[in-house]
Order: C-alpha cells, then structure tokens, then sequence
C-alpha cells in the first residue's frame, strides 16, 4: 500500500526518486526499495518523505474509501513502527483530501523517546492520554507532563517529542490537522 502510494505521489509531483531522496535525506538505494514495496519504511522515513513530496502524512498510507462509510479494522490496519520498535502508530481514520484530519491510536513503550523533525508550516496536533502519563516538547518550550485524561493542541512546525514517563506502555490518540497542506492520495 505505501509503495502504491509513494509511486503514485511521486509521478503526480513529476519528481525522481534522486529529488525525493535529495529532500529528504534518505539513501537514494533505500528509498527505492521502498517504492517497490521491497521494504517497509519506519515513521521517521514516511514522514522525510511526506515533507520531501509536500503531502500530509497519512497520504502515503490511506486506504481508499468505497462509500460514506469507512470502517477500518484494527486486524487491517497496518501498524508503523519507530526503528527500535519502541513508538508504534496506527491509523484510525487517515489523510482525506476532503477532511485534511488523521487520528492515530499511538503505543509509546515503556521509557521509551520518539523524536520528530518539524512538520511542514499549518500542522496541528493534538494529544489525548489514553494510559500512562508522558512528556510532550515542542520546539524550545518548557516540558508538558500529560496524565491519563490530559491533552495539548500544539504546532508541529517546529522539532517536538514525546517521552513515555512511566514503566509500562502509554497509549495517546493522535489528531493531526494540515491547515495549508494540499494533496493527497
């Protein structure tokens, strides 16, 4: 599905893989690979190549709605993985063109640091902690400690991370918003 979609994207944007790799700092080889679904690509590679290409996120592994009505099966939804395995996402409801909002069901592992590169200008995201209590910094901000319940709406242009404080994994739903972003899948 990510190869499909990466193709697609990349020949609508009249880009090369060479360009693609250029702007995001990936291995021209290794982002080939990817292309032709010979390797699945960690969070931190899909989201180089979203910026690279100027598309939200989620338009490299939306699914395609048949109807009204999209219903997406846990059993179905591929979850995307940190490099260490230790911050895992899964879609439940990705990139629309017609409703530029994701919302992702994230597992932040026990300890565990996820690190993201600033976003392109007009994200959002927003965070609601489902379990555990965790430590969001965006940019050159002072440290937010969230507990179960808690939420923070920040702009993700700038770096930010997320530190799980507690010793088993906390669990936070992801709403991210593209305000300027166009695209799609």
């Amino acid at each position: 599905m990510v190869a499909e979609r990466l193709q697609r994207l990349i020949n609508r944007k009249g880009r090369s893989y060479e360009k693609i790799a250029d702007l995001s700092g990936l291995d021209v080889a290794e982002l080939r690979r990817i292309g032709h679904g010979e390797e699945a690509p960690t969070i931190a590679h899909l989201w180089r190549i979203a910026n690279a290409l100027g598309v939200p996120f989620g338009s490299l592994i939306a699914s395609k709605e048949s109807s009204g009505l999209l219903v997406m099966r846990k059993i179905e939804t591929p979850a995307l993985r940190s490099g260490d395995g230790g911050f895992v996402s899964r879609a439940l409801y990705p990139y629309d063109s017609q409703r530029p909002i994701e919302f992702y069901h994230v597992t932040i592992g026990a300890s565990h640091i996820e690190r993201s590169e600033a976003h392109p200008p007009g994200t959002k995201e927003t965070l609601v902690v489902a379990r555990g209590s965790i430590e969001v910094i965006v940019g050159r901000e002072a440290p937010v400690q969230l507990d179960e319940g808690d939420a923070v709406d920040f702009l993700a242009d700038a770096p930010h991370s997320y530190r799980n404080l507690g010793v088993v994994p906390a669990i936070v739903y992801l709403v991210m918003s593209y305000e300027t972003l166009t695209g799609g899948a």
